[in-house]
């Protein structure tokens, strides 16, 4: 009877959900004053090309960005000798001279040259700025009236308005998913009001140049060898209502225009070796059409992605204020802004939206933002977390096909992983390790502390298969499936057996970035089967296992992973302080509250470890999250608030989550506590690391819906501060299943499972395990 109840209850709701979501305010982040730093700035993207304006009222700022903007080049790093030393280092570990195995793997087993260090590694970078100096006839000091400064999540496009000496000026701005530019509207309600100087410039390998009345930068990054590395092209341009243009010099200059719009294209040899004349022709298009077409395109495309997914968990006082101001206060008194959660949610669905698309790069560190050369950590791809935490929000998030430049990113280093199987291992198959690049580096790091991890490319190979399982596309998992089982291949032969266990385990390996003591007092990081390591080899193996009875191929190969699965580790061993170890041995840690938490992978992204089918390892994961602590840069916090939504304690999730929004200006490199957000939203570790962006959103996607324990369950882990009222619209749930639903004071009220084809799948709603038939999905 009572489930009678409630799908008549969700007929009725999904007749007027709908409505209640068409009336959802918009998504505003807003200020009421101009960016003083570059973190207070407002990011716009289109998956190529990025740009982050200031608002400034008499300078403006704009950096630009081109994710496929990279200095260095290919190189093979690859220590061909490396190989002779590894039974070495394997007997010295067994000895438990960790210690000296370190040094030895330092000397011998690590990547030539300088690897991350050098310039042949090379820099994500930024492309440059785009400078407007307005000049206003008439006005003495420019002290601006009902300024505010404003970004749209849901169309995409950032404004500047502002009123001056009686006149009203407005900016708007866009990278465009319609002609793949960046556009600046420049009004004011007043004829001929507008007057400003337009330049472009950045700090190094730039040579500026005019042509007619548009400016042109262009150059070439170092390779860190010849010096001949990627090139790049940008031209700015102007169409005017009113008013003249100029050229003087690398200026433009504009004389009493009632409305300017500034074109921005800029193109790179990483793909098109006609980057040049793309940048002109694509120049030309965008000029040709009208700019209210060009808009209105720009949000229907975009909005293709982003409408996908509608949240509402209700409105507080604090909804009114201004953005930054919202931040400063929701750590206390978070109960008067239940909506800054959807906000921040729908931010990081933004930010993935605006920072890849496919065919391009993944996001990297930076996403596709950054206004310096140097980048903090290069702004490269880390595969010991963040990479695959910037993916982690994807699939529930409804957006799966930005999966797809990761998986593209991920076969290019396959070649290049190959040999360094060879070189180090003597092995089969492929292997990455902890960092990579634009260019398919592959090698170890140059520091035995953190290069040695063998876990890179088997938790990439994770991010892979997560895109199978909720889209089941078959096509697709045909694609990935010779990556995967290299990866498998790899671990198959390089894996030794612990005279101590019997356990096959990787050796030399290391659990993420972190350390331990040894019983003479010193400390060490190489080690034999980390837990991470036997976490991903378990799930490796069972998802090859998986994909090639579904693909109908390699059962002899099949049956031999699913011999060597009899014999890795546990998926988790508690210690004596009822903790899961770290380690194959029961080391003490040298820093208790590491920002990593690598052990915990069974538990995140895994599934291995839950409440309903391992509740002891659980329990001791949640004692491993209590000693570790909830501070730590912002992705560490993130993803220390997944693990508790997936332990479903959804109150200590939250505390995480207002933990991330704490306000900070530092940009410093931090290892440690203090992580937070910027003004502008963005996760600072600081400095700023899009990581912790998306490891919170896709921690509320996990506070919201869960899927991996072979049931789909509704909120799992909702904290009070959202059991009152929530609505949601096209989550996913692996199986392909689309879910929307109505909740309150924390029970589920109506809700609807939508696939393909009707089919039988299970369900937790309010605690309790039904299966039922999802309903057809209309697109």
């Amino acid at each position: 009877m009572h489930r009678k109840l409630l799908i008549i209850t969700s007929l009725f709701f999904f007749l007027t959900a709908n409505y209640a979501m068409a009336q959802q305010k918009p998504l505003l982040l807003w200020y009421d004053k101009p960016a003083k730093i570059w973190e207070e700035t407002l990011p716009l993207g289109n998956g190529k090309l990025g740009m982050t304006p200031d608002g400034g009222v008499d300078k403006e700022n704009i950096v630009l960005n081109n994710i496929t903007l990279w200095s260095g080049g290919k190189q093979d790093a690859n220590n061909y000798e490396a190989y002779k030393s590894l039974p070495k280092i394997r007997q010295l570990i067994l000895e438990g001279k960790n210690d000296e195995a370190q040094e030895l793997v330092n000397r011998n087993f690590v990547c030539k040259g300088q690897g991350s260090g050098g310039a042949n590694w090379g820099k994500y970078q930024t492309l440059g700025n785009l400078q407007l100096e307005y000049e206003y006839p008439g006005v003495k000091e420019t002290k601006p009236e009902a300024y505010k400064r404003t970004l749209s999540l849901d169309q995409a496009v950032a404004v500047t308005e502002f009123t001056l000496n009686g006149v009203k000026y407005k900016r708007e701005y866009f990278c465009s998913f319609d002609d793949d530019v960046a556009v600046i509207r420049i009004t004011s309600d007043q004829p001929k009001k507008l007057n400003c100087n337009i330049s472009i410039n950045r700090p190094e390998k730039a040579t500026l140049a005019s042509q007619g009345n548009e400016l042109l930068m262009f150059g070439q990054l170092d390779n860190g060898t010849d010096g001949k590395g990627m090139k790049y092209m940008s031209r700015v341009s102007t169409t005017l209502k009113d008013g003249t243009v100029t050229s003087q010099g690398n200026i433009l200059k504009i004389k009493d225009a009632t409305e300017v719009i500034i074109y921005v294209a800029a193109e790179t040899d990483f793909i098109h070796s006609d980057f040049e004349s793309n940048v002109k022709n694509i120049l030309q298009a965008a000029k040709k059409k009208a700019f209210a077409t060009e808009l209105v395109n720009h949000r229907a495309n975009f909005g293709k992605l982003f409408n996908r997914l509608k949240i509402n968990l209700g409105e507080g006082e604090a909804a009114k204020l201004p953005t930054d101001v919202r931040l400063e206060r929701f750590y206390k008194d978070y109960k008067n802004d239940v909506s800054l959660s959807a906000l921040f949610f729908q931010f990081g669905r933004y930010l993935s939206i605006s920072s890849t698309r496919v065919g391009l790069l993944p996001p990297n560190l930076q996403g596709l933002w950054a206004n310096q050369i140097n980048t903090p950590w290069n702004g490269d791809y880390h595969l010991d977390v963040n990479v695959q935490m910037n993916h982690f929000a994807i699939e529930p998030a409804n957006l799966s096909e930005l999966n797809l430049p990761l998986a593209e990113l991920v076969r290019n280093l396959t070649a290049n992983g190959a040999k360094t199987a060879k070189a180090y291992y003597n092995a089969d198959g492929w292997i990455a390790h902890v960092i990579t690049n634009v260019w398919g580096f592959t090698e170890p790091g140059e520091s035995a502390s953190w290069g040695a991890s063998n876990a890179g490319s088997g938790w990439l190979c994770s991010n892979l298969w997560d895109h199978f399982a909720y889209s089941r596309d078959l096509k697709y998992l045909k694609s990935i499936y010779p990556i995967l089982k290299g990866s498998a291949a790899f671990y198959q032969s390089a894996l030794v057996k612990d005279p101590k266990t019997g356990w096959l385990v990787t050796s030399p390996s290391v659990s993420p970035e972190n350390s331990f003591y040894l019983p003479n007092g010193k400390t060490a990081s190489i080690s034999m089967g980390p837990t991470i390591d036997n976490q991903i080899v378990r799930e490796l193996f069972n998802n090859v296992i998986t994909a090639a009875k579904l693909l109908k191929v390699d059962a002899a190969f099949s049956a031999s992973l699913q011999e060597k699965l009899k014999s890795i580790p546990p998926v988790g061993v508690i210690s004596k302080d009822g903790r899961i170890q770290e380690w194959l041995e029961d080391y003490k840690e040298t820093d208790p509250q590491h920002r990593h938490i690598s052990h915990l992978y069974g538990v995140y992204p895994a599934g291995l470890i839950t409440p309903t089918s391992t509740p002891e390892l659980a329990e001791a994961a949640k004692k491993t999250l209590e000693v570790r602590g909830d501070d730590g840069p912002s992705w560490s916090i993130a993803y220390k608030q997944i693990f508790w939504a997936r332990l479903q304690d959804g109150n200590r999730a939250f505390k995480l989550f207002r933990e991330i929004l704490k306000p900070t200006l530092r940009t410093d490199i931090n290892y440690g506590a203090g992580g937070g957000v910027y003004p502008n939203m963005l996760s600072a570790g600081p400095p700023f690391q899009i990581d912790g962006n998306f490891g919170a959103t896709a921690a509320i996607a996990e506070m919201l819906i869960q899927s991996h324990d072979g049931f789909i369950e509704l909120l799992p882990a909702v904290p009070d501060a959202w059991k009152t009222f929530g609505e949601i619209k096209g989550l996913k749930a692996r199986g392909n299943f689309t879910v929307d639903m109505n909740w309150k004071n924390g029970k589920i009220t109506s809700y609807k499972i939508a696939s393909a084809l009707p089919q039988k799948v299970k369900v937790k709603i309010n605690g309790k395990l039904t299966t039922i038939t999802s309903v057809k999905l209309y697109n």
